[in-house]
């Protein structure tokens, strides 16, 4: 009677074991994000979260976090793409000779380019899901490929300017439509965009919500109401003083708008579709996927077209924001966006990560980035830092799962 009194006491505090141990691996993103960004923040005598600065940090590294959300994507399933940072620029030079050498009307233009990055996406998916080749080779060579044909395009001249309002979406703010407010001490600030910071707020309290009752209804365990309630309370903190700081400087960046809506889209897609469940399945496990009728293969290849689609993205916000196209574009970007999907939580065999983790990753680089250079750090120690950023993260990844099947 005894032994089986243990047994039952320790079934019993297994899944809390089991169920703190996830929350540490998928909380330890955001805890360290918070403190980098209280490191720098003493470091640059608070410079770092001054409204300009924090609008620049969002413009400056918009197009790598558009990235980190196809890459995690990709990275869940079990692959890669290299090549994305070439693709940028390729789509990028594209963009430039269509609406300056050509004339073409700008909506126009845009149109053929991202038509066009999907089909850069779908050369390289065909590849990849239905020959059968690795994906670390096969963008590899488009990494050499496109860069190739962006230097055969542009020469060693880039193409500009661009018209109004593509520089406009890659560096323009919203207008104050409703007009300012005053905000005592901090002095006035943008009305539309308190409304939509609020509005932000409310639609993530009744997400989390929904997903928590649907977890109870299905039996599964959630977190204590009090600790769900304190989560939610830091949520809508951060994303209040984020929104007050930037309706104090001039609003809210149309790349940053367009930026929320990937984000809320393509977490939807991954979180909560049938197309979604299916990336996680062929990540965590290709051949308990196959098995379960999943079409391994067509999930493969459009992933790589929806990557292509966002590198198309992040070569026009590039471009526009720099105001022209150069046969330099890009370069590295495809390790900022590997960077930030590991940082974020990913997974190196796959079948982990979220799109959130993603974006939390990228602004972990960008913080480190924009903080040491307020703070005057030379760029071999920003390399230093970055480089022990990530291998501390993947470290954390690994321990994690040690962890986790030492404690079953």
């Amino acid at each position: 009677m005894t032994t089986t009194t243990a047994t039952a006491k320790q079934e019993a505090a297994a899944p809390g074991k089991r169920k703190f141990s996830l929350n540490l691996r998928s909380s330890g993103i955001y805890i360290a994000f918070a403190l980098i960004v209280l490191l720098f923040s003493v470091l640059t005598d608070g410079a770092l979260l001054q409204p300009q600065n924090i609008s620049n940090i969002i413009v400056q590294n918009s197009y790598v976090l558009i990235l980190a959300i196809g890459m995690i994507l990709i990275i869940i399933a079990g692959h890669i793409d290299l090549s994305v940072g070439s693709v940028v620029a390729v789509t990028g030079a594209l963009a430039a000779v269509l609406m300056v050498n050509m004339g073409l009307a700008w909506p126009l233009a845009l149109g053929v380019t991202l038509i066009a990055g999907g089909l850069i996406g779908a050369w390289q998916g065909f590849w990849v899901a239905y020959f059968g080749i690795p994906a670390f080779i096969v963008t590899l060579a488009g990494m050499l490929l496109f860069r190739a044909l962006t230097m055969t395009v542009l020469g060693n001249q880039g193409i500009g300017p661009f018209p109004d309002e593509v520089r406009t979406l890659a560096n323009g703010f919203t207008d104050g439509y409703l007009g300012n407010i005053g905000l005592g001490p901090l002095g006035g600030a943008d009305l539309f965009s308190l409304i939509v910071g609020l509005l932000a707020i409310a639609g993530m309290a009744a997400s989390q919500w929904k997903a928590r009752k649907g977890r109870l209804g299905y039996g599964q365990a959630v977190e204590p109401i009090a600790l769900f309630v304190g989560k939610l309370a830091v949520g809508a903190v951060l994303i209040l003083f984020l929104v007050v700081q930037l309706a104090r400087f001039k609003n809210l960046p149309w790349v940053l708008v367009l930026l929320a809506a990937l984000v809320l889209g393509y977490s939807v897609l991954a979180g909560r579709t049938v197309f979604g469940r299916r990336i996680y399945a062929i990540g965590g496990n290709m051949q308990a996927a196959v098995l379960s009728g999943v079409k391994v293969k067509s999930v493969v290849f459009w992933l790589f077209v929806n990557m292509g689609v966002l590198s198309a993205i992040a070569g026009i916000i590039f471009a526009g924001r720099l105001n022209q196209a150069g046969p330099t574009a890009g370069n590295s970007f495809e390790l900022d966006a590997i960077a930030a999907a590991f940082i974020g939580g990913a997974a190196v065999q796959g079948g982990v990560g979220k799109v959130v983790g993603a974006i939390t990753g990228g602004l972990i680089m960008a913080v480190i980035n924009n903080g040491m250079s307020l703070i005057g750090s030379p760029s071999e120690r920003v390399m230093l830092v970055k480089g022990a950023v990530l291998l501390a993260a993947v470290a954390f990844d690994v321990w994690t799962k040690r962890r986790s099947g030492a404690g079953r």
